[in-house]
Parts: C-alpha cells; sequence; structure tokens
C-alpha cells in the first residue's frame, strides 16, 4: 500500500514509499549522488519553487478575469481589425502581451542532430503504454513496402485490395510506387530503377546494371553511403538524401526479392527521427502506481532494457529496442546508423498536484516539479552510457506555458535540477510547445528566456485553439471548429511560429515543429496535405503511427528544408507586427447557424467527447484511435477533449445552443458511442445507467463546468471520475 512516509524526523515535507524506493533503488544506486543529501535538497528546492508555481497558475486566473470583464464590456461594440487593435492595446495594459525585446540568436549547444540539422518526422507516444513506446522508438526504420501496402496511399480498387492472403497485384502497384519514389530521390544518369538487373559496388561508386549489359551511376553519386556484403553482390545498399538515409534491401530468394529483376526485397526508409515520449496529454497517470508506471517505462528506454508481450496472430513474442545498424563505408570503414529514435520526454504542465510528495504545509507538490527532476536523474543515467543522446543532452519538452514569465520559472527550475542532481548547466534541453495563447502572442520573448537551452518550438490546432476559445469566452460565440481552422489566425499563427523560430537562429540548432495529423486511416490524404509542413520551413511534424512516419518521411527527400531556411532569410519585425494584429482577430461568428447546423456541430462535438472519456475513465487509455460520428478513426487526447468541450461550453454561454439540447443529445450520443463499442472486450455501456456511469458524469462536468475550468484544462475532472473508477 502507498503510504506517505517522512524521510527524516526533522524535515517538513513527506515522500510516498514506492515513490521514495523506486528512486533510491532503481535510479539512484546508478548515480553518484548521496540518498540523504538527495532528499534534502530535493525538499527544499520544492519548497522553494512550489509557492512560485502557486502564483504563476493565479497569475494566469487573475489575468483572465481581467480579460472576461474586458470582453463583456467591450462586447458588439468593435470588429475585426479595430477589435484586433483594441484587444492589443488592453493586453498590453494589464501585462499579458510584453514587449518582445531585441533581437537575438538561441546560443544551445551539444544538440544531437535528428534535432538541430536533420528534418524528418516525430512521434509523439504514451509511455506508459510500453508496446506503444517501443514501437515508437524503433519506428526509426520502416518498411516502404509494407506502409504503401497497408494504407490507402495505394487505392483498394478492384483487384487490388487487401485481403487475407498476400494480392500479388496490389503488391506489384507498392513496388512500383516505391520504385518510383527511387527514380524521384535517387536518380541514375539514364534509365530507371525499374529496370535495373542488378546493383554493384565499383570502388566507391554504386552501379546499377541492366539487361542489355550496360551500367550506370547515380546522378548524385555522393547519394550511396555504404552497404553490406560483397561489392559485387551486396546484401544492402544505403543511400542518403536530405540527411535521411534509404536501405535497398536485396534478397533473391525472399517473398519479394525472387519475383524482382534487381532482388529487391525491400525499401527501408529512415523515418521517425525524434519520439516524444509523453508523461502529459496522452497518458492517464492520477496516482502513485500510474506515475510509477510512467517513470518505469522511462527508465526502461533509457537504459534499452525495456520488454513487451505481444500477441499477434495467435503468436506470443517480445519486442525490444533495436539495436545499431551495422553497415561498410563505401571507403571501407565502419559505417553504423541508429536503430532508434532521439528520444524526449514531455513532461507535464504547471497546472496539477501529485500524491508522490507532500511539501512542508502538508499540500501535494506540483507535479511538474517531479516530472523535470525524474526525468533528468534517469537522463543523468543515459550521459553515462550514451545509449540515447550522442551529445550529453537530456530533452524535455515543456507543455501548457502561458508566457514568458512561465518560460522563465521552468528554466530557473531546469537550472536547479541541474544543480539537485550535478549535471553542467543547460544539459537539460527545453521544448517549448507554443499551444496557448499567452505564448503565442509572446512567443519571440518565451524563446528569450530559454535561449541557452531551448530546442523546439511548434505548434498544435487543438489546444491552441482550446485556449483560444477559453480565454475570448466572453467575447461571443465562436464559428463552427472545421470553420475556424480557414480562419485568420490561425494561419497568422502558424506562419508566427516558423518566421519568429527562423530569426532567433534556430535553423541547424533546434526544431521548428508542425502539429499532429490525427486520422491514421486516410493516409493518402496526408500525403497529399502534410508536405506543406517542410514546405513552410518547419523542420519536423507530428505523425499518428510508425508507418504514417515512413510515409511523411518521403516529403523531407522532396523538399529540402534547409535549403528553404537559406533562401528565406527571415525577419521578425515586419513579419511579427502583420501577424500578431491577424493573431489577435478573433474567429467569432457574424451569423447565427442554422437549427441543423447547430445540432450537427453539437453531435459531432458530444460524440468525440463521450467517445474519449469513456475510455479515459473506465480503462485509464489516454491516447487511442477513436471513431467520430462518421466512424472514421482519429487519434485523440486531452487535446482534442479540450477544444470539444470549451466549443460546447462557448455556445451554451452565448446562447447558440441551450442546456436541455446539448442534455438531450449527450443521451443519444451515448447510445451511439456504446454501439460503436459494443465489441470491445470488458466494455460496460454509458447508457445502461447514465445517471451513475462515471464516464458520462465526467463529460457533463467538462462540458458544463468549461467556463471554470482553469484555462480550460481537462485534467481536473478526468483524474477526479478516474481515480474514482480505479476505487470501484
Amino acid at each position: 500500500m502507498n503510504m506517505p512516509i517522512n524521510v527524516k524526523q526533522d524535515q517538513n515535507g513527506s515522500i510516498n514509499k514506492a515513490f521514495y524506493d523506486f528512486i533510491n533503488e532503481a535510479v539512484l544506486s546508478q548515480l553518484d549522488l548521496n540518498q540523504g543529501d538527495f532528499w534534502l535538497n530535493l525538499q527544499n528546492l520544492i519548497n522553494d519553487l512550489a509557492p512560485q508555481n502557486q502564483q504563476l497558475l493565479e497569475q494566469r486566473q487573475n489575468l483572465q478575469a481581467q480579460i472576461d470583464q474586458w470582453h463583456r464590456d467591450t462586447r458588439g461594440q468593435v470588429s475585426g481589425q479595430t477589435a484586433a487593435s483594441q484587444s492589443e492595446a488592453f493586453l498590453r495594459k494589464i501585462g499579458y502581451l510584453v514587449d518582445q525585446g531585441d533581437d537575438f540568436t538561441i546560443e544551445t549547444e551539444n544538440v544531437d542532430p535528428e534535432i538541430a540539422t536533420i528534418a524528418g518526422p516525430q512521434l509523439v507516444v504514451p509511455v506508459k503504454n510500453a508496446r506503444f513506446a517501443l514501437n515508437a522508438a524503433n519506428a526509426r526504420w520502416g518498411s516502404l513496402y509494407d506502409a504503401l501496402y497497408a494504407s490507402d496511399v495505394i487505392a483498394q480498387t478492384p483487384g487490388l485490395k487487401i485481403c487475407n492472403k498476400h494480392n500479388q497485384a496490389r503488391g506489384n502497384h507498392v513496388i512500383g510506387y516505391a520504385k518510383d519514389f527511387l527514380d524521384q530521390t535517387f536518380p541514375l544518369n539514364t534509365g530507371s530503377h525499374h529496370d535495373v538487373t542488378s546493383y554493384l559496388v565499383y570502388y566507391q561508386h554504386l552501379l546499377a546494371m541492366f539487361a542489355d549489359g550496360s551500367t550506370q551511376g547515380l546522378k548524385n553519386p555522393c547519394q550511396f553511403a555504404a552497404l553490406s556484403g560483397h561489392k559485387s553482390e551486396p546484401t544492402d545498399i544505403v543511400l542518403k538524401n536530405n540527411g535521411l538515409h534509404v536501405v535497398i534491401e536485396i534478397d533473391r530468394n525472399g517473398s519479394n526479392g525472387k519475383n524482382d529483376l534487381a532482388g529487391v526485397q525491400d525499401i527501408q526508409l529512415e523515418a521517425a527521427l525524434t519520439t516524444i515520449m509523453d508523461f502529459e496529454d496522452s497518458v492517464a497517470a492520477v496516482d502513485v502506481e500510474d506515475k510509477l508506471a510512467v517513470y518505469q517505462n522511462w527508465l526502461g528506454l533509457v537504459q534499452g532494457n525495456l520488454t513487451a508481450n505481444i500477441s499477434k496472430n495467435g503468436e506470443t513474442f517480445t519486442r525490444s529496442l533495436n539495436g545499431q545498424r551495422h553497415y561498410t563505408c563505401k571507403d571501407g570503414n565502419d559505417f553504423n546508423l541508429p536503430g532508434t529514435s532521439l528520444m524526449m520526454a514531455r513532461n507535464v504542465g504547471l497546472l496539477m498536484p501529485t500524491e508522490l510528495m507532500h511539501d512542508r504545509d502538508g499540500n501535494q507538490v506540483p507535479e511538474g516539479i517531479i516530472d523535470t527532476v525524474v526525468t533528468a536523474l534517469i537522463g543523468a543515467i543515459d550521459i553515462k552510457t550514451g545509449r540515447n543522446s550522442q551529445t550529453g543532452s537530456v530533452y524535455i519538452v515543456k507543455p501548457k506555458l502561458h508566457g514568458p514569465e512561465e518560460v522563465k520559472f521552468t528554466n530557473d527550475l531546469f537550472g536547479h535540477v541541474e544543480d539537485l542532481v550535478q549535471l553542467p548547466r543547460n544539459t537539460l534541453k527545453m521544448g517549448i510547445m507554443d499551444e496557448e495563447r499567452r505564448t503565442s502572442v509572446n512567443l519571440k520573448a518565451c524563446i528569450a528566456q530559454a535561449k541557452t537551452r531551448v530546442v523546439f518550438i511548434n505548434t498544435g490546432f487543438l489546444d491552441r485553439t482550446g485556449d483560444e476559445i477559453h480565454t475570448n469566452m466572453q467575447a461571443g460565440p465562436f464559428l463552427a471548429k472545421d470553420t475556424i481552422k480557414q480562419q485568420t489566425w490561425i494561419d497568422a499563427y502558424e506562419r508566427r511560429n516558423v518566421a519568429i523560430g527562423l530569426a532567433c537562429g534556430f535553423s541547424g540548432k533546434a526544431q521548428i515543429g508542425k502539429g499532429m495529423w490525427a486520422m491514421p486511416d486516410e493516409m493518402a490524404k496526408m500525403m497529399a496535405t502534410k508536405i506543406a509542413h517542410p514546405q513552410s520551413g518547419a523542420t519536423t511534424a507530428w505523425v499518428p503511427s510508425p508507418s504514417a512516419a515512413v510515409l511523411h518521411a518521403m516529403h523531407y527527400h522532396q523538399v529540402d528544408v534547409f535549403s528553404l531556411h537559406e533562401q528565406a532569410k527571415v525577419k521578425t519585425s515586419a513579419d511579427e507586427a502583420l501577424t500578431l494584429e491577424q493573431l489577435l482577430t478573433l474567429p467569432l461568428m457574424t451569423e447565427k447557424p442554422t437549427k441543423t447546423e447547430i445540432e450537427q456541430e453539437l453531435c459531432n462535438n458530444l460524440q468525440g467527447i463521450l467517445g474519449y472519456v469513456v475510455r479515459w475513465v473506465d480503462s485509464g487509455i489516454g491516447c487511442s484511435k477513436v471513431p467520430d460520428i462518421n466512424n472514421i478513426g482519429l487519434m485523440e487526447d486531452r487535446a482534442t477533449l479540450r477544444i470539444a468541450s470549451q466549443h460546447i461550453g462557448n455556445w451554451l454561454n452565448h446562447r447558440v445552443c441551450s442546456s436541455t439540447q446539448v442534455e438531450e443529445l449527450l443521451i443519444r450520443m451515448a447510445k451511439v458511442v456504446d454501439q460503436q463499442n459494443q465489441a470491445s472486450p470488458g466494455y460496460q455501456p454509458m447508457s445502461d445507467n447514465l445517471e451513475q456511469n462515471l464516464a458520462f458524469k465526467a463529460a457533463r462536468e467538462l462540458i458544463f463546468n468549461a467556463q471554470i475550468s482553469p484555462s480550460g484544462y481537462t485534467e481536473p475532472a478526468l483524474h477526479k471520475f478516474r481515480a474514482l473508477a480505479k476505487s470501484q
């Protein structure tokens, strides 16, 4: 049983015994830190920083109250650019919008190339799920053949459908698509990879042989990097383009190779260069047991010994982390490539407390502080082994920061933790998620507060829109969600993030990221759409699965992102002034939608809320593919829940809909969600007992308490009802 204990009788504060034992036995035992000194210094750190954490939360509430009142006082008086101009003046007056300061360049050092100098896909995965975490870490490499075969990039037209046994016709289309990729990315001087009968290495050059006995080299010979096997009959050919590697695997006896002119068995792409191991939005961790599972998996990943038992097609096997890939360089030297993604840890934000420790007044301490300490401790183990970072860095993505003061607090926290763990200053690198409005409008000033350790900024429509709605809840009714995506402010948000990142010197030092493609089954649409992310100058973008990472990797072969940076020569001054006005232009309704449109929007939001919450509360699943109202699978986490609940709360506040209407549609959508989940083992229908069902009650609280929930966050309600479910 997890009971708090006092580490020392003369110290104010207590530590949960299970947490205390885990840190001592599994972590501190591997480090040159005195246990007694560590716990004493940690309690002192908490006593110093926890009050600051609380003051920053109170500042959020104070600013929100002033914004709410200003919108009530000015509602309906101005609109458009005039409203944006008046809003800017007001936000400056209350200190929400601050002076952005002089131009500067970030000074971050010792950054791994996967973050600093190579552009490519990024996965975000709940670290609490060992299988998901291992799959994501191993998604550094993936089969192009498999990704194409299983996706709708190759349309399932008659004769090309996926069936129980291998469809050779579909396989031929996959191979044709992959060979086209080789022709586009690694073109030969003349001829096509489709017609190659064999590959060989002559001195340090890759040659392709054709049926008539002729040979051709690569149009860009430098793209050939390494091989396995004999030069006259290589088994692997390693190519490189825009910093990313591609491996042509040759096996004339393989299932594909025996039918291929050149014996090509598969084409492997370097895909998810980095993976964010998430402690936050995709994780349901509400108590000590849950948090220790998170920390234990993070430790296993860093040590390289995490495993998961997998059952598939009636067979059980153990999954573990991939090892390095070993080849021979074209000059004869060893050529090794990482087998796994570079891992970053996304800690929780400032809001929630944790029962892992209590301060001298008996209060639960901020969970974000403990996350940083544990991440750093485990990261210190990696620094000794170099298994994850080759530059001696620990990467921590910090979400839900509101403005420069909170970035400064986090930067100070990182410094204190470095002292606690005895790490050199700026060992802990910071990722700043540009997902809160006060960070967006002050992005340059936020970056300045962490300019010696920042390695990441990104955009995310869902959380950012959720905060946009909550911050401006009293301004008026917001447009429908899909319509919001088409408005001026979101385009300004996306462009401004890249422009400021480049102007602050991110190119070659840090990542500029873009948000998630949320439809894992809609890969054809992703391939048509998501190329816009590298084209915008972003060096990474989130994808929902390892297969999606392989497909999205092709975009980074098509677009040389760092070349775009050289061409852009972005300056903040003009761009920032232009887009700030656009960023402050609210996506409000100008006319009320029809009854049908209102009901459709409500049903879409309510079904999504219930479909996600029932898994969170009943099963502790923080992220999964949830069918929407049209039975299209969407990757859902707390960000999607936040925007949906805030949107309905806004419409209720401005009487676009009524509470009675929402209640009636909630009941109807509960039945829809029950039907969608009826085949799930152990699923407990909500509609059988709505008054007592915890998931249904959680959904109601999220919606009807949307205005009073801190910043519109969903964690307080979710944690409360999940804890109740676990207790039952």
